[in-house]
């Protein structure tokens, strides 16, 4: 089972990056991390991540149910999203949702991202897929992105957003950085008569190197 050393620090300085990046506002989106007992770090509903502290995390097993909170602090609506990623995925240690605007644009027109930047999949493991819809909060939601993260470390959360796997909070924040600046690459690149494919064999490659990766970690 993979787990992040320090798990609380690291998604308060994950979700403090985020908002900067721009790829929430206010208090949209939602960050976790597994620590080594199986529970989960995240973060809590409608706390403005610029006044977000430490003690506002909350800590839930891996059932969901609430196992420390500071009072009035409860786990973000999001929570079965990130819950049904841990369940599906032993090999990751965090699981990062986050509203990007031109990631967001794909997931409500429900089309994939293309991996027709050279080396995308390294990072993703291939075209960032778009999940079924199902209703935000639901637990369809996780189960609709676990079968769209099969192989992949993102996908489109349809009419939503984006969800984003790997090993810790900083590097989650790296592909979800990654899959918005290829959106909106892609999506100039449409305007100039379309994004010219990879060659199928050199994107096979690049996704072997990523499964190589996923299962070793740095």
């Amino acid at each position: 089972m993979t787990f992040v050393d320090d798990p609380e620090a690291a998604v308060l300085a994950a979700a403090k990056d985020m908002l900067r990046r721009g790829l929430v506002e206010g208090t949209a989106g939602n960050i976790s991390a597994r620590r080594g007992d199986g529970n989960v770090v995240i973060t809590p509903s409608s706390v403005d991540y610029r006044d977000m502290a430490l003690d506002d995390l909350v800590l839930v097993d891996p059932e969901g149910i609430v196992l420390q909170a500071k009072t009035g602090r409860a786990p973000s609506s999001e929570m079965k999203l990130h819950l049904a990623c841990y369940t599906a995925f032993n090999d990751i240690g965090s699981v990062i949702h986050s509203h990007p605007v031109w990631a967001t644009m794909f997931a409500i027109a429900h089309e994939p991202i293309p991996a027709c930047i050279d080396e995308f999949a390294v990072y993703c493991g291939g075209d960032v897929r778009c999940a079924e819809y199902a209703a935000s909060g639901t637990p369809g939601v996780g189960v609709n992105a676990v079968k769209a993260l099969q192989g992949r470390a993102a996908a489109l959360i349809a009419n939503h957003g984006l969800v984003a796997i790997g090993p810790q909070p900083d590097k989650v924040l790296h592909i979800t950085a990654l899959v918005e600046r290829t959106a909106q690459i892609v999506w100039g690149a449409r305007a100039l008569g379309g994004p010219v494919a990879i060659p199928e064999d050199a994107n096979r490659n690049f996704a072997l190197v990523y499964n190589y990766l996923r299962a070793n970690p740095r």
